[in-house]
């Protein structure tokens, strides 16, 4: 039996302009530096210009995006024998949201644009279309585990 102390989940505490905890996620992973306020700049900017390109709530649009980019499935190494294999796997739903928000913030970073929340803006308006680098990691990813799908019977 282990003796390790279960480590408890720190509740994450809602953003003061939404009230939304997903928002408070998001400005963690985009902030650099400790600069929470030029993280929370950057995100409502590029929300707020989500919501005049598309005249929907940019909220919404927001929580469109992310769960668009939500994984389902993943590949993880696992070594039988003296072969590894990559072993197809549900993802859970924290790592979900968290890979979501990583790779908007990655595409976003990587776009062409004037500001980071123009890019981001941008991303966020191409994974609500179903399109972007960060929905095209998604479909890589689901397409690696569909290929590996002989091996999901070495699932731990």
């Amino acid at each position: 039996m282990s003796r390790r102390i279960k480590i408890s989940k720190r509740e994450v505490v809602p953003d003061h302009r939404f009230s939304d905890k997903l928002v408070t996620q998001f400005v963690s992973c985009l902030m650099k530096n400790g600069k929470r306020s030029v993280a929370e700049t950057i995100l409502y900017t590029a929300m707020g210009d989500v919501e005049k390109k598309s005249g929907e709530p940019g909220l919404d649009m927001f929580h469109k995006a992310v769960s668009n980019v939500k994984p389902v499935l993943e590949v993880r190494s696992r070594r039988v024998g003296g072969a590894t294999y990559q072993v197809p796997v549900e993802v859970r739903a924290d790592r979900r949201t968290a890979l979501a928000i990583r790779w908007l913030i990655l595409y976003a970073s990587s776009r062409s644009g004037n500001t980071m929340a123009d890019r981001l803006s941008a991303e966020f308006l191409a994974a609500t279309n179903s399109e972007g680098g960060a929905i095209k990691k998604k479909e890589d990813t689901h397409k690696m585990a569909e290929a590996n799908k002989a091996f999901a019977h070495f699932r731990w």
